[in-house]
């Protein structure tokens, strides 16, 4: 983690700019190492590649359906680090060099000054089954927990019917808490709540 990135438990912010933070997730026996950054308007053409997936558009909150549109999405990721209340990142795969490759997924912190901040992510569908999303997410935890020492506890919500999200949770120590009843039309269905606790254990 870049420590210098963090004072008092914020991003901090130097003549109104935002010092991004960079995190690291280490390399598998058969995946790259990741690197976590906040996203850039040069992402977008990768973002509307990826919302192409059907799968991802089925889960995600927001669907891009064009390059336009995915400026858009980096844009309002970018006001999050600007106020400080949607911290978001975007998960590339590492070069042999160290240098930036191909873009993986996306995780983010939400209200990460609450006691209990949410988080979320999304795995592009090239990126699947490198455990891309464990690593990121489990990254962005420890990272969130020492940055912001007054959240107790973080949240991870996902549709009662996304058993993939249900893994991922499990394999990062996001212990199942309730089922949340449908609250139509923004959650027609029923979810998940799962949470890790700050101080609790790692995941196995």
């Amino acid at each position: 983690m870049d420590e210098t990135a963090v004072r008092q438990g914020r991003p901090a912010r130097q003549a109104g700019r935002v010092r991004h933070v960079r995190l690291e997730a280490g390399a598998t026996a058969s995946a790259p190492a990741l690197l976590l950054r906040p996203w850039r308007p040069e992402d977008a053409a990768a973002v509307a590649e990826a919302h192409r997936d059907p799968v991802l558009r089925r889960w995600a909150a927001v669907n891009v359906r064009d390059e336009a549109e995915a400026l858009a999405w980096v844009r309002v990721q970018s006001d999050g680090w600007e106020t400080g209340e949607r911290l978001a990142f975007a998960v590339l795969e590492t070069q042999p060099d160290g240098g930036e490759g191909r873009l993986a997924g996306h995780v983010v912190l939400k209200a990460p000054h609450e006691d209990q901040p949410e988080v979320g992510y999304w795995t592009a569908a090239h990126a699947r089954g490198r455990g891309v999303a464990p690593r990121a997410l489990n990254t962005l935890t420890d990272w969130a927990f020492t940055a912001f020492p007054g959240a107790t506890r973080l949240r991870l919500l996902h549709q009662v019917d996304n058993s993939a999200s249900c893994r991922v949770a499990e394999k990062t120590g996001y212990g199942f808490d309730a089922v949340l009843p449908a609250a139509p039309p923004e959650f027609p269905h029923d979810g998940h709540l799962h949470v890790r606790v700050a101080g609790g254990p790692a995941p196995g």
